[in-house]
């Protein structure tokens, strides 16, 4: 194996691309081939990629109150996966049109929850599925007044319900460590509140 082969986009020969489904979400199969650790090229691969939006998720904490925000609704993933459907998440939307992840962010939290939020912290930007999507995450933590937080809420015309949830945070991390969370945006952005959360107070309160 070569030690000094450190690989990079130059390294990938896209042969042919193609597109197998256009809906709300596209698929596409690529024929490529990349550079191997040994140095050569490697064989020629199909691989199906689910193509998407970028997604952002923001977890809106209330640093006075220590609470969290979560919502609830129906995802039918988890459905087919033989689990209940209905999740305990991050207020989420997709960046499908010419908006920064702090708009978007700012924008679901107002359609999802009821919230305006105030100061946004970066967590981090993450791939959630790589071996078949190309959806990157933009994921925040963002200050928020939970003391009215409640009802129901969502866009009518996408179908959305969605119920909103106020949580001690550390409820909200037991959820994660009992399996109540079970998504990987929520666990993230949980379990990074409870690596930074004395510094995230220190400055939010």
């Amino acid at each position: 194996m070569s030690e000094t082969f450190k690989p990079g986009p130059q390294d990938i020969e896209i042969q042919k691309r193609e597109q197998c489904f256009k809906g709300f979400y596209k698929v596409d199969r690529l024929h490529l081939r990349h550079r191997q650790f040994a140095g050569g090229m490697g064989p020629v691969l199909k691989r199906e990629l689910f193509v998407r939006h970028d997604a952002v998720c923001v977890l809106p904490y209330d640093p006075q109150r220590d609470e969290v925000v979560l919502i609830e609704q129906f995802r039918v993933g988890a459905m087919d996966a033989g689990v209940n459907p209905w999740l305990m998440e991050l207020v989420a939307g997709l960046i499908d049109k010419d908006e920064e992840p702090e708009e978007v962010a700012r924008r679901e939290a107002v359609e999802e929850a009821g919230l305006t939020l105030g100061a946004l912290w970066p967590i981090a930007q993450y791939l959630p599925s790589p071996g078949g999507s190309n959806e990157l995450v933009h994921l925040f933590v963002g200050r928020c007044d939970s003391s009215n937080a409640s009802g129901i809420h969502g866009l009518e015309e996408e179908g959305e319900d969605i119920r909103v949830h106020v949580m001690p945070f550390e409820e909200a991390l037991q959820a994660v460590r009992d399996g109540r969370i079970n998504n990987a945006a929520s666990m993230l952005a949980l379990q990074w509140l409870a690596l930074n959360r004395a510094e995230v107070r220190g400055l939010w309160v």
